[in-house]
């Protein structure tokens, strides 16, 4: 909208173009930098100009917007919190609110909705990781921009080392998205207090309405600090995700990396309203447990909430009301103003031990059954095994011979078996599915040498058909320390090209370019995932060719074209492990010449900053690490089982397993999964490493080397397991082949 009049024609050197809107705090205009850059600059009404404690709070919510990288979120460019009148400026960001977007087009579709919902979460963690509350995570604080949605106006967060002010009988927010604690407690809020408000906000985008809507904001609140949400037209997929993040109890939500890791296992279309579904203020008692306990639980009963040690046999109980007069609801809500109230970003967890987190059960794919079969097609002289990836009820393996082969998680049927015409493999290590490819590299074997030897391949997960293949420069293990020449990035594959010179990206089913970007000179490089985005690492061609890379390089890339940020030096040698608080973490390995002998410290690189930092391990481990929801593990070859922390590298706890040269470890259901090559599972607690359940090998055979053993696969509550000899077995996580 255009000026009006008594608007400035400028603010702090910024030339006005336009009005884009007004609230209780201030005023927005859309202005430019002297480059042209269009800023967003709000102005602070003139009333509040002369409040001693506003300007506290003002200064507070410029303090914080800085703190938060910009990068799902408005990045300051410039403030004068002390001015006469004061103001802030932000990067100006193009697109409609949610709110704009739902009231002119509707709810979202599944796969609109799926986006939002990550995007959100990836928000959340941004902000949450420089210790930051945002508190007001509401649809028009959410601009639906090209690159994602971005949350906006930080005018009521705080961050946990500002100072703490209080205005008696003010509470702050928006009714609807608000957490219970920020109506009955709001000097504790915490970050679970913005998962609330993002699990009200996905349950608007998906349905137009939130999951607490009454006739008035009093009824409203009293709804979101008593009663169960309404959820009935939220898609199914959804629905047990956004359960979790309603839980009455901050503690039992996800954190924003946790509900990263369920949002990501999500379909990538996740349809429409469940099945007669209806608008009903119940919950759906079979989707939401607790974490795996110390206790096990005999087959079909709820394991034992650890804080209580009682064994609920109904799964996801329902919470306890607990009744407070509706008049501290209503009173509460009607002081909502311009008060700010004390946050702790850290708060939620201060005091106490680790609590568990209310985590969705995931449901098992329709008409399962247990099985156990043999994968045909593979050769026993061949010192390889299955490796396989789920896509709904489609799993798709390869290796040990077999070029490809696609399974029916329900039963196990074989659906197709893809062939390589004239060419003896190894056989073709899966990468990752989409609805509509799988994708795998392929490998010669060693008694039929082919030139390339090594290839990226693309099969119709319908059909089996090779769609088209790719040479691949098969160099990823020498600068990384992990066999990764593929990764499966949204809807495209990013390779190594023949001649390990450049990256390419390939639309996954078609094959076609998409963009293709040179190695910085004299370097081979390797992709590796940073959650959601894409990074590279690199080393000199001498390193590589000598096998002894010390110095590894770093860089950001651009999805879109491939670009590479500026470069972030590591000591090496180092293996890229995972993602831990939006940071990548490296092992450093330990050697004794050119011989690995374990790994010895921790490399953590935060991509926004370009800060590395280093913690030494208290030992050597040795074994086979892995990553699974922020926390790094160590497989030992004699079954000893070690999580350590990847922010300090400090041991969290270490248990003794009957599973010899364990896989690294796969994360789901409140548990952790290791496999061994006969077969042999254990599922162990996040939260101590109890050892929750084993299974009895199910395939002759040695353990394996050191690393070689197969990792477990899951899809919803299956879990599916390869053995040596090409054995594939499944079963229910809840109801576990048990040993003896």
């Amino acid at each position: 909208m255009s000026l009006r009049g008594g608007d400035p024609a400028e603010i702090g050197g910024y030339p006005l173009e336009a009005r884009l809107g007004s609230g209780g705090m201030g005023t927005v205009f859309l202005a430019r930098t002297s480059s042209g850059r269009p800023v967003a600059i709000k102005l602070i009404h003139q009333q509040f100009a002369g409040d001693d404690e506003f300007r506290t709070r003002f200064r507070q919510e410029v303090a914080a917007a800085r703190r938060v990288s910009g990068a799902f979120t408005a990045a300051v460019v410039d403030a004068a919190p002390e001015a006469e009148q004061p103001w802030m400026a932000t990067t100006y960001i193009e697109g409609h609110t949610l709110a704009q977007h739902i009231a002119a087009k509707g709810p979202l579709d599944g796969a609109e909705l799926r986006r939002l919902a990550i995007g959100l979460a990836e928000a959340l963690r941004d902000i949450h990781r420089v210790d930051v509350v945002h508190r007001d995570l509401k649809p028009s604080n959410v601009v639906l921009s090209p690159e994602g949605p971005r949350v906006i106006d930080f005018g009521i967060s705080r961050a946990a080392d500002q100072q703490t002010l209080t205005m008696t009988g003010r509470v702050i927010g928006t009714p609807p998205f608000m957490s219970p604690e920020q109506l009955q407690a709001p000097r504790g809020v915490g970050p679970r207090s913005d998962v609330f408000s993002l699990g009200t906000l996905l349950v608007y985008s998906a349905t137009g309405h939130g999951p607490f809507d009454a006739d008035s904001p009093y009824m409203t609140a009293y709804q979101v600090v008593h009663e169960e949400p309404s959820l009935g037209a939220v898609p199914e997929a959804l629905r047990a995700v956004v359960e979790s993040c309603l839980d009455k109890e901050p503690e039992k939500r996800p954190s924003a990396d946790e509900l990263l890791v369920l949002l990501r296992d999500l379909p990538a279309d996740l349809g429409g309203t469940a099945p007669g579904a209806g608008g009903g203020r119940t919950r759906d008692v079979s989707t939401q447990n607790h974490l795996m306990t110390p206790a096990a639980p005999s087959p079909g009963t709820a394991p034992a909430d650890p804080d209580t040690g009682s064994t609920d046999t109904t799964v996801g109980r329902r919470l306890r009301r607990r009744w407070r007069p509706v008049l501290a609801a209503a009173v509460a809500v009607a002081a909502i103003g311009g008060g700010v109230a004390a946050v702790t970003a850290n708060g939620f967890g201060s005091g106490g031990g680790t609590k568990s987190v209310a985590v969705p059960v995931a449901a098992l794919p329709d008409g399962f059954a247990p099985w156990h079969k043999a994968v045909l097609g593979g050769r026993k002289d061949i010192s390889d095994e299955l490796r396989c990836v789920a896509r709904g009820d489609a799993l798709f393996c390869g290796g040990g011979g077999v070029v490809a082969t696609r399974i029916r998680i329900s039963d196990g049927s074989r659906v197709w078996t893809a062939n390589s015409p004239g060419v003896p493999v190894q056989g073709m290590h899966m990468v990752g599915a989409t609805d509509d490819t799988a994708i795998g590299y392929r490998f010669a074997a060693e008694d039929a040498p082919q030139d390339p030897h090594s290839e990226v391949v693309a099969v119709d997960a319908d059909s089996g058909r090779e769609l088209w293949s790719a040479p691949s420069g098969a160099q990823s293990t020498a600068v990384t320390g992990r066999t990764q020449d593929a990764l499966v990035v949204g809807s495209d594959v990013v390779t190594v090209d023949a001649s390990n010179s450049r990256f390419e990206a390939r639309d996954a089913h078609s094959g076609e370019v998409s963009w293709t970007r040179p190695f910085p000179a004299d370097t081979q490089c390797a992709p590796v995932p940073l959650g959601t985005e894409l990074m590279a690492m690199c080393a000199s061609n001498a390193e590589v060719d000598d096998l002894e890379v010390r110095h590894p390089t770093l860089y950001t890339v651009d999805r879109a074209s491939g670009a590479l940020g500026r470069p972030i030096a590591v000591d090496g040698p180092a293996v890229p492990m995972g993602v831990a608080e939006g940071s990548l973490v490296l092992l450093q390995e330990h050697k004794e010449g050119t011989e690995l002998t374990g790994y010895d410290g921790l490399a953590r690189v935060d991509p926004a900053s370009r800060k590395v930092t280093y913690s030494r391990l208290a030992k050597t481990y040795g074994g086979t690490p892995g990553m699974a929801n922020g926390t790094l593990y160590m497989s030992g070859q004699t079954g000893l089982m070690t999580a350590l922390d990847p922010a300090t590298g400090r041991k969290k706890w270490s248990r003794q397993t009957s599973v010899e040269g364990a896989s690294g470890p796969v994360a789901g259901s409140g548990a952790l999964y290791f496999s061994s090559a006969t077969g042999r599972v254990v599922a162990l607690s996040p939260r101590d490493g109890t050892t929750l359940w084993t299974t009895d090998p199910q395939a002759d055979g040695l353990t394996g080397e050191q690393g070689a053993s197969p990792r477990v696969t899951l899809a919803g509550r299956a879990v599916i397991v390869a053995a040596d000899g090409n054995i594939l077995f499944a079963f229910d996580a809840q109801k576990p082949p048990r040993s003896n």
